[in-house]
Protein backbone atom coordinates (compact mmCIF):
# COMPACT_ATOMS: atom_id res chain seq x y z
CA UNK A 1 0.00 0.00 0.00
CA UNK A 2 2.85 2.33 0.72
CA UNK A 3 4.51 1.61 -2.63
CA UNK A 4 1.54 2.78 -4.73
CA UNK A 5 1.78 6.48 -3.92
CA UNK A 6 5.52 6.29 -4.42
CA UNK A 7 5.08 4.65 -7.82
CA UNK A 8 2.38 7.14 -8.80
CA UNK A 9 4.64 9.98 -7.76
CA UNK A 10 7.44 8.55 -9.89
CA UNK A 11 5.16 8.19 -12.90
CA UNK A 12 3.93 11.74 -12.43
CA UNK A 13 7.45 13.09 -12.35
CA UNK A 14 8.32 11.10 -15.49
CA UNK A 15 5.29 12.56 -17.29
CA UNK A 16 6.20 16.07 -16.19
CA UNK A 17 9.79 15.58 -17.33
CA UNK A 18 8.56 14.29 -20.70
CA UNK A 19 6.35 17.37 -21.13
CA UNK A 20 9.27 19.64 -20.31
CA UNK A 21 11.45 17.84 -22.86
CA UNK A 22 8.73 18.08 -25.50
CA UNK A 23 8.30 21.80 -24.81
CA UNK A 24 12.06 22.30 -25.03
CA UNK A 25 12.17 20.43 -28.36
CA UNK A 26 9.32 22.54 -29.74
CA UNK A 27 11.05 25.73 -28.66
CA UNK A 28 14.32 24.55 -30.20
CA UNK A 29 12.60 23.69 -33.48
CA UNK A 30 10.83 27.06 -33.47
CA UNK A 31 14.13 28.83 -32.87
CA UNK A 32 15.75 26.83 -35.66
CA UNK A 33 12.96 27.73 -38.10
CA UNK A 34 13.28 31.39 -37.18
CA UNK A 35 17.06 31.30 -37.64
CA UNK A 36 16.70 29.65 -41.06
CA UNK A 37 14.06 32.20 -42.07
CA UNK A 38 16.45 35.02 -41.15
CA UNK A 39 19.17 33.41 -43.25
CA UNK A 40 16.99 32.59 -46.27
CA UNK A 41 15.67 36.06 -47.02
CA UNK A 42 13.49 39.04 -46.08
CA UNK A 43 10.55 38.35 -43.81
CA UNK A 44 9.07 38.93 -40.38
CA UNK A 45 11.91 37.11 -38.62
CA UNK A 46 14.59 39.23 -40.25
CA UNK A 47 12.63 42.40 -39.49
CA UNK A 48 12.44 41.40 -35.81
CA UNK A 49 16.19 40.78 -35.75
CA UNK A 50 16.93 44.16 -37.34
CA UNK A 51 14.61 46.01 -34.96
CA UNK A 52 16.14 44.24 -31.94
CA UNK A 53 19.66 45.13 -33.01
CA UNK A 54 18.59 48.72 -33.67
CA UNK A 55 17.08 49.00 -30.18
CA UNK A 56 20.28 47.68 -28.61
CA UNK A 57 22.39 50.04 -30.72
CA UNK A 58 20.19 53.02 -29.77
CA UNK A 59 20.56 52.22 -26.07
CA UNK A 60 24.34 51.84 -26.37
CA UNK A 61 24.65 55.08 -28.32
CA UNK A 62 22.53 56.95 -25.77
CA UNK A 63 24.72 55.62 -22.95
CA UNK A 64 27.91 56.67 -24.72
CA UNK A 65 26.58 60.17 -25.38
CA UNK A 66 25.15 60.69 -21.89
CA UNK A 67 27.80 59.01 -19.72
CA UNK A 68 31.02 59.08 -21.72
CA UNK A 69 30.64 62.26 -23.74
CA UNK A 70 28.50 64.44 -21.43
CA UNK A 71 29.62 62.78 -18.19
CA UNK A 72 26.14 62.97 -16.66
CA UNK A 73 25.83 60.93 -13.43
CA UNK A 74 22.16 60.26 -14.20
CA UNK A 75 22.81 58.77 -17.63
CA UNK A 76 20.57 55.73 -16.99
CA UNK A 77 17.48 57.53 -18.27
CA UNK A 78 18.86 58.09 -21.79
CA UNK A 79 19.53 54.43 -22.79
CA UNK A 80 16.33 53.31 -21.08
CA UNK A 81 14.18 55.68 -23.13
CA UNK A 82 16.12 55.06 -26.35
CA UNK A 83 15.67 51.31 -25.97
CA UNK A 84 11.89 51.37 -25.69
CA UNK A 85 11.38 53.95 -28.44
CA UNK A 86 12.66 51.82 -31.30
CA UNK A 87 9.11 50.92 -32.22
CA UNK A 88 7.60 48.99 -35.12
CA UNK A 89 7.22 52.16 -37.22
CA UNK A 90 8.83 55.60 -37.25
CA UNK A 91 5.46 57.24 -36.71
CA UNK A 92 4.76 55.16 -33.61
CA UNK A 93 8.24 55.98 -32.28
CA UNK A 94 7.43 59.69 -32.49
CA UNK A 95 4.01 59.32 -30.92
CA UNK A 96 5.22 57.00 -28.17
CA UNK A 97 8.21 59.25 -27.51
CA UNK A 98 5.98 62.28 -27.01
CA UNK A 99 3.67 60.34 -24.69
CA UNK A 100 6.53 58.85 -22.70
CA UNK A 101 8.33 62.15 -22.25
CA UNK A 102 5.11 63.80 -21.09
CA UNK A 103 4.48 60.99 -18.60
CA UNK A 104 8.04 61.26 -17.28
CA UNK A 105 7.74 65.01 -16.81
CA UNK A 106 4.52 64.58 -14.86
CA UNK A 107 6.04 61.76 -12.76
CA UNK A 108 9.17 63.74 -11.91
CA UNK A 109 7.23 66.89 -11.01
CA UNK A 110 4.66 65.05 -8.86
CA UNK A 111 7.43 63.12 -7.08
CA UNK A 112 9.33 66.31 -6.35
CA UNK A 113 6.19 67.97 -5.00
CA UNK A 114 5.33 64.96 -2.84
CA UNK A 115 8.85 64.87 -1.41
CA UNK A 116 8.72 68.59 -0.65
CA UNK A 117 5.36 68.27 1.12
CA UNK A 118 6.11 65.16 3.19
CA UNK A 119 9.88 65.39 3.61
CA UNK A 120 9.94 61.61 3.83
CA UNK A 121 10.65 58.94 1.20
CA UNK A 122 7.87 56.58 2.30
CA UNK A 123 5.36 59.37 2.63
CA UNK A 124 6.29 60.75 -0.79
CA UNK A 125 5.82 57.33 -2.38
CA UNK A 126 2.48 56.83 -0.62
CA UNK A 127 1.29 60.25 -1.75
CA UNK A 128 2.45 60.25 -5.37
CA UNK A 129 2.43 56.68 -6.69
CA UNK A 130 -1.32 55.91 -6.30
CA UNK A 131 -2.23 59.12 -8.08
CA UNK A 132 0.24 58.48 -10.91
CA UNK A 133 -0.80 54.85 -11.38
CA UNK A 134 -4.40 56.00 -11.68
CA UNK A 135 -3.32 58.72 -14.13
CA UNK A 136 -1.44 56.14 -16.23
CA UNK A 137 -4.80 54.75 -17.35
CA UNK A 138 -5.60 57.98 -19.18
CA UNK A 139 -6.19 56.96 -22.83
CA UNK A 140 -4.10 59.84 -24.17
CA UNK A 141 -1.01 58.23 -22.65
CA UNK A 142 -1.62 54.97 -24.49
CA UNK A 143 0.64 52.29 -23.01
CA UNK A 144 3.22 54.87 -21.92
CA UNK A 145 1.32 56.14 -18.88
CA UNK A 146 3.04 53.76 -16.48
CA UNK A 147 6.30 55.70 -17.00
CA UNK A 148 4.85 58.49 -14.86
CA UNK A 149 4.72 56.17 -11.84
CA UNK A 150 8.08 54.49 -12.51
CA UNK A 151 9.80 57.85 -12.94
CA UNK A 152 8.36 58.98 -9.63
CA UNK A 153 9.64 55.84 -7.91
CA UNK A 154 13.16 56.32 -9.33
CA UNK A 155 13.14 60.01 -8.45
CA UNK A 156 12.09 59.49 -4.85
CA UNK A 157 14.17 56.33 -4.27
CA UNK A 158 17.42 58.03 -5.29
CA UNK A 159 16.75 60.80 -2.79
CA UNK A 160 17.55 63.54 -5.29
CA UNK A 161 14.44 65.59 -5.96
CA UNK A 162 15.96 68.99 -6.40
CA UNK A 163 15.18 71.13 -9.42
CA UNK A 164 18.64 70.38 -10.84
CA UNK A 165 18.21 66.62 -10.43
CA UNK A 166 14.77 66.66 -12.02
CA UNK A 167 16.10 68.75 -14.88
CA UNK A 168 18.92 66.25 -15.41
CA UNK A 169 16.48 63.33 -15.58
CA UNK A 170 14.17 65.04 -18.02
CA UNK A 171 17.11 66.14 -20.13
CA UNK A 172 18.40 62.58 -20.27
CA UNK A 173 14.94 61.32 -21.16
CA UNK A 174 14.73 63.84 -24.01
CA UNK A 175 18.20 62.82 -25.19
CA UNK A 176 17.24 59.14 -25.18
CA UNK A 177 14.02 59.89 -27.05
CA UNK A 178 15.84 61.83 -29.76
CA UNK A 179 18.44 59.08 -30.20
CA UNK A 180 15.85 56.28 -30.25
CA UNK A 181 13.64 58.00 -32.82
CA UNK A 182 16.62 59.02 -34.94
CA UNK A 183 18.07 55.50 -35.04
CA UNK A 184 14.68 54.05 -35.96
CA UNK A 185 14.08 56.64 -38.68
CA UNK A 186 17.54 56.79 -40.23
CA UNK A 187 18.83 53.23 -39.95
CA UNK A 188 16.78 50.86 -42.12
CA UNK A 189 13.37 52.40 -41.32
CA UNK A 190 10.86 49.60 -40.67
CA UNK A 191 8.44 49.02 -43.54
CA UNK A 192 5.57 46.55 -43.25
CA UNK A 193 4.49 45.88 -46.82
CA UNK A 194 4.95 42.15 -47.32
CA UNK A 195 2.37 41.31 -44.63
CA UNK A 196 -0.45 42.82 -46.70
CA UNK A 197 0.35 40.71 -49.76
CA UNK A 198 0.87 37.56 -47.68
CA UNK A 199 -2.38 37.99 -45.74
CA UNK A 200 -4.35 38.75 -48.89
CA UNK A 201 -2.91 35.71 -50.68
CA UNK A 202 -3.58 33.53 -47.63
CA UNK A 203 -7.17 34.76 -47.50
CA UNK A 204 -7.69 33.90 -51.17
CA UNK A 205 -6.09 30.47 -50.77
CA UNK A 206 -8.03 29.57 -47.62
CA UNK A 207 -11.27 30.70 -49.28
CA UNK A 208 -10.53 28.36 -52.18
CA UNK A 209 -9.79 25.51 -49.78
CA UNK A 210 -13.10 26.00 -47.97
CA UNK A 211 -15.01 26.01 -51.26
CA UNK A 212 -13.22 22.89 -52.49
CA UNK A 213 -13.88 21.13 -49.19
CA UNK A 214 -17.59 21.95 -49.41
CA UNK A 215 -17.60 20.76 -53.04
CA UNK A 216 -15.97 17.46 -52.05
CA UNK A 217 -18.56 16.83 -49.33
CA UNK A 218 -21.45 17.58 -51.68
CA UNK A 219 -20.03 15.43 -54.45
CA UNK A 220 -19.53 12.43 -52.15
CA UNK A 221 -22.96 12.84 -50.60
CA UNK A 222 -21.46 13.22 -47.11
CA UNK A 223 -23.29 16.42 -46.26
CA UNK A 224 -24.99 16.19 -42.86
CA UNK A 225 -25.53 18.52 -39.91
CA UNK A 226 -22.09 17.77 -38.41
CA UNK A 227 -20.25 18.34 -41.69
CA UNK A 228 -22.27 21.49 -42.33
CA UNK A 229 -21.34 22.88 -38.90
CA UNK A 230 -17.66 22.12 -39.51
CA UNK A 231 -17.63 23.88 -42.87
CA UNK A 232 -19.55 26.81 -41.42
CA UNK A 233 -16.92 27.18 -38.70
CA UNK A 234 -14.22 27.14 -41.38
CA UNK A 235 -15.96 29.93 -43.28
CA UNK A 236 -16.37 31.98 -40.09
CA UNK A 237 -12.62 31.66 -39.49
CA UNK A 238 -12.12 33.42 -42.80
CA UNK A 239 -13.54 36.49 -41.10
CA UNK A 240 -10.62 36.45 -38.67
CA UNK A 241 -8.27 36.29 -41.63
CA UNK A 242 -10.00 39.40 -43.01
CA UNK A 243 -9.35 41.17 -39.71
CA UNK A 244 -5.68 40.16 -39.88
CA UNK A 245 -5.52 41.57 -43.40
CA UNK A 246 -6.99 44.88 -42.26
CA UNK A 247 -4.52 45.03 -39.38
CA UNK A 248 -1.63 44.43 -41.79
CA UNK A 249 -3.00 47.14 -44.06
CA UNK A 250 -3.02 49.55 -41.12
CA UNK A 251 0.61 48.70 -40.26
CA UNK A 252 1.56 49.18 -43.90
CA UNK A 253 0.04 52.66 -44.01
CA UNK A 254 1.62 53.68 -40.70
CA UNK A 255 5.07 52.43 -41.68
CA UNK A 256 5.02 54.77 -44.70
CA UNK A 257 3.97 57.83 -42.72
CA UNK A 258 6.82 60.36 -42.48
CA UNK A 259 9.13 57.99 -44.38
CA UNK A 260 7.56 57.25 -47.75
CA UNK A 261 9.46 59.95 -49.64
CA UNK A 262 12.84 58.88 -48.30
CA UNK A 263 12.13 55.19 -48.79
CA UNK A 264 10.96 55.66 -52.36
CA UNK A 265 14.06 57.70 -53.11
CA UNK A 266 16.13 54.79 -51.82
CA UNK A 267 14.01 52.35 -53.88
CA UNK A 268 12.99 50.46 -50.74
CA UNK A 269 9.31 50.85 -51.63
CA UNK A 270 8.78 49.82 -55.24
CA UNK A 271 5.65 50.93 -57.01
CA UNK A 272 2.92 48.36 -56.61
CA UNK A 273 4.60 46.77 -53.59
CA UNK A 274 1.23 46.60 -51.86
CA UNK A 275 -1.96 45.41 -53.61
CA UNK A 276 -4.58 48.16 -53.84
CA UNK A 277 -6.97 48.51 -50.95
CA UNK A 278 -9.87 47.58 -53.23
CA UNK A 279 -8.52 44.01 -53.19
CA UNK A 280 -9.15 43.85 -49.45
CA UNK A 281 -12.77 44.85 -49.88
CA UNK A 282 -13.23 42.48 -52.81
CA UNK A 283 -12.07 39.45 -50.85
CA UNK A 284 -13.98 40.58 -47.78
CA UNK A 285 -17.12 40.38 -49.94
CA UNK A 286 -16.03 36.96 -51.24
CA UNK A 287 -15.62 35.58 -47.71
CA UNK A 288 -19.03 37.01 -46.82
CA UNK A 289 -20.60 35.12 -49.72
CA UNK A 290 -18.83 31.90 -48.64
CA UNK A 291 -20.16 32.31 -45.10
CA UNK A 292 -23.69 32.90 -46.40
CA UNK A 293 -23.37 29.86 -48.68
CA UNK A 294 -22.22 27.50 -45.92
CA UNK A 295 -24.87 28.86 -43.57
CA UNK A 296 -27.56 28.09 -46.15
CA UNK A 297 -26.26 24.53 -46.50
CA UNK A 298 -26.12 24.17 -42.71
CA UNK A 299 -29.76 25.24 -42.43
CA UNK A 300 -30.76 22.82 -45.21
CA UNK A 301 -28.97 19.96 -43.41
CA UNK A 302 -30.75 20.64 -40.12
CA UNK A 303 -33.65 18.23 -39.76
CA UNK A 304 -35.40 20.59 -37.35
CA UNK A 305 -35.58 23.40 -39.91
CA UNK A 306 -38.12 23.82 -42.71
CA UNK A 307 -35.74 24.30 -45.72
CA UNK A 308 -34.78 21.04 -47.40
CA UNK A 309 -31.64 20.19 -49.32
CA UNK A 310 -31.91 19.86 -53.13
CA UNK A 311 -31.58 16.48 -54.86
CA UNK A 312 -28.19 14.74 -54.81
CA UNK A 313 -27.73 15.14 -58.56
CA UNK A 314 -28.28 18.88 -58.37
CA UNK A 315 -25.88 19.13 -55.41
CA UNK A 316 -23.19 17.29 -57.38
CA UNK A 317 -23.62 19.79 -60.18
CA UNK A 318 -23.36 22.61 -57.65
CA UNK A 319 -20.22 20.97 -56.25
CA UNK A 320 -18.58 21.23 -59.68
CA UNK A 321 -19.42 24.91 -59.73
CA UNK A 322 -17.91 25.49 -56.27
CA UNK A 323 -14.78 23.56 -57.17
CA UNK A 324 -14.19 25.80 -60.18
CA UNK A 325 -14.67 28.91 -58.06
CA UNK A 326 -12.27 27.45 -55.48
CA UNK A 327 -9.67 26.94 -58.22
CA UNK A 328 -10.12 30.56 -59.21
CA UNK A 329 -9.48 31.66 -55.61
CA UNK A 330 -6.27 29.66 -55.47
CA UNK A 331 -5.19 31.14 -58.81
CA UNK A 332 -5.80 34.58 -57.33
CA UNK A 333 -3.53 33.65 -54.40
CA UNK A 334 -0.75 32.61 -56.78
CA UNK A 335 -1.17 35.85 -58.71
CA UNK A 336 -0.88 37.93 -55.54
CA UNK A 337 2.25 36.15 -54.39
CA UNK A 338 3.88 36.48 -57.80
CA UNK A 339 2.76 40.13 -58.04
CA UNK A 340 1.79 39.57 -61.65
CA UNK A 341 -0.54 37.73 -63.97
CA UNK A 342 -2.06 34.38 -63.15
CA UNK A 343 0.07 31.35 -63.83
CA UNK A 344 -2.72 30.00 -66.07
CA UNK A 345 -4.02 32.93 -68.15
CA UNK A 346 -6.74 30.74 -69.73
CA UNK A 347 -8.21 29.71 -66.38
CA UNK A 348 -10.82 32.49 -66.39
CA UNK A 349 -11.90 31.66 -69.93
CA UNK A 350 -12.23 27.93 -69.28
CA UNK A 351 -13.86 28.47 -65.93
CA UNK A 352 -16.37 30.94 -67.32
CA UNK A 353 -17.30 28.55 -70.15
CA UNK A 354 -17.83 25.62 -67.79
CA UNK A 355 -19.62 27.82 -65.28
CA UNK A 356 -22.11 28.95 -67.90
CA UNK A 357 -22.88 25.33 -68.73
CA UNK A 358 -23.25 24.40 -65.06
CA UNK A 359 -25.32 27.50 -64.47
CA UNK A 360 -27.74 26.43 -67.18
CA UNK A 361 -28.01 22.96 -65.68
CA UNK A 362 -28.66 24.42 -62.25
CA UNK A 363 -31.35 26.67 -63.67
CA UNK A 364 -33.01 23.61 -65.13
CA UNK A 365 -32.80 22.00 -61.71
CA UNK A 366 -34.31 25.10 -60.17
CA UNK A 367 -37.31 24.90 -62.52
CA UNK A 368 -37.75 21.20 -61.67
CA UNK A 369 -37.57 21.93 -57.94
CA UNK A 370 -40.21 24.62 -58.33
CA UNK A 371 -42.76 21.86 -58.85
CA UNK A 372 -41.55 19.90 -55.79
CA UNK A 373 -42.18 22.54 -53.16
CA UNK A 374 -41.05 25.96 -52.04
CA UNK A 375 -38.51 24.73 -49.47
CA UNK A 376 -36.17 23.00 -51.93
CA UNK A 377 -36.59 25.76 -54.49
CA UNK A 378 -35.69 28.41 -51.91
CA UNK A 379 -32.49 26.61 -50.88
CA UNK A 380 -31.31 25.98 -54.44
CA UNK A 381 -32.13 29.54 -55.50
CA UNK A 382 -30.17 30.93 -52.53
CA UNK A 383 -27.19 28.69 -53.30
CA UNK A 384 -27.25 29.71 -56.95
CA UNK A 385 -27.37 33.39 -55.98
CA UNK A 386 -24.36 33.03 -53.66
CA UNK A 387 -22.37 31.27 -56.38
CA UNK A 388 -23.19 34.08 -58.80
CA UNK A 389 -22.12 36.66 -56.20
CA UNK A 390 -18.82 34.83 -55.72
CA UNK A 391 -18.10 34.69 -59.41
CA UNK A 392 -19.09 38.33 -59.91
CA UNK A 393 -16.46 39.42 -57.36
CA UNK A 394 -13.78 37.02 -58.58
CA UNK A 395 -14.26 37.74 -62.28
CA UNK A 396 -14.87 41.44 -63.05
CA UNK A 397 -16.23 40.53 -66.50
CA UNK A 398 -18.92 38.41 -64.91
CA UNK A 399 -20.63 41.48 -63.47
CA UNK A 400 -21.74 42.53 -66.92
CA UNK A 401 -23.62 39.26 -67.33
CA UNK A 402 -25.43 39.32 -63.97
CA UNK A 403 -28.54 41.05 -65.30
CA UNK A 404 -28.82 38.57 -68.18
CA UNK A 405 -28.46 35.61 -65.83
CA UNK A 406 -30.99 37.01 -63.42
CA UNK A 407 -33.51 37.49 -66.24
CA UNK A 408 -32.87 33.93 -67.48
CA UNK A 409 -33.42 32.53 -63.99
CA UNK A 410 -36.81 34.23 -63.77
CA UNK A 411 -38.11 32.82 -67.06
Amino acid sequence: MREEPREGHTVGRAVSAARVRDAARRDARSFGRAARAVWWGPGRERELLVQSLKAAAAALLAWLVAQVWLGDPMALMAPWVALVLVQATVYSSLVQGARQFTAMCIGALVASGAQAVTGDTTGALALSVPVLVLLSNWPRFGDQGIYAATTAVFTIATGTVSAVAVGHRLGQAALGAVIGVAVNALVLPPVHLRDVRKNLAALARETGEVLRAVAGDLREGEWDAQTAARRLDASVRLGRRVEALRSARGWSKESLRLTSGVLRALHRVPAGAVPPEEEDERFARVTGHVTALTRTLAVAADEDRTPAAPDAEVLRCYAELLELIGDTCRAEADRLLDAGARTDPLLDERTDRVMRDLHTRLQDGLREHAGQGAARTTVLGTLLLQAENLWADLDPGARDDDDHRARDACR
